[in-house]
């Protein structure tokens, strides 16, 4: 979110602001019921309506934030699968599902699919379509298997 317009609405709106956290206070202190987080929640929602935050707008950057978010850590599992290439164990069943593992990484799949299940680190980032890199990454890891199991 731009610091700009939270710099501006803060400059502009400071009494309200003020007077805002004063109630909540008070709220917070007097009541001692469920009301209290009803009316704690009615002055929040009151307050970025009035600074004209909309809830579109919140999930606006929200969805803004996870997509940076994914797209940071598929770039960071892409460089993992490049360095970890060489360590990359491949197995797979008779029915043609198989599974990549590296010390950072894993990857799940099935033969004659386009897509694969990731995880970094235990973190699964969702479907990835079979790209140049990924498919260099299975036959790497196939590579490594060969060679292991040959020994």
């Amino acid at each position: 979110m731009d610091t700009q317009v939270w710099s501006d609405f803060l400059q502009q709106n400071w009494l309200v602001i003020v007077i805002a956290l004063i109630v909540l206070f008070v709220v917070l202190n007097l009541v001692k019921t469920m009301v209290k987080w009803a009316l704690v929640i009615i002055i929040v929602v009151a307050v970025l309506v009035y600074s004209g935050v909309s809830l579109e707008k919140i999930k606006d950057v929200a969805n803004d934030v996870t997509t940076e978010t994914v797209d940071k850590l598929k770039s960071e599992a892409t460089n993992i699968m490049m360095k970890e290439a060489k360590e990359a164990k491949y197995t797979s069943d008779a029915v043609g599902n198989f599974s990549i593992t590296t010390p950072n990484l894993e990857m799940k799949g099935q033969k004659g699919k386009d897509k694969v299940e990731v995880s970094l680190r235990g973190v699964a980032l969702g479907q990835w379509k079979i790209s140049d890199t990924v498919e260099s990454f299975i036959a790497e890891a196939k590579n490594n298997s060969n060679v292991t199991s040959g020994k």
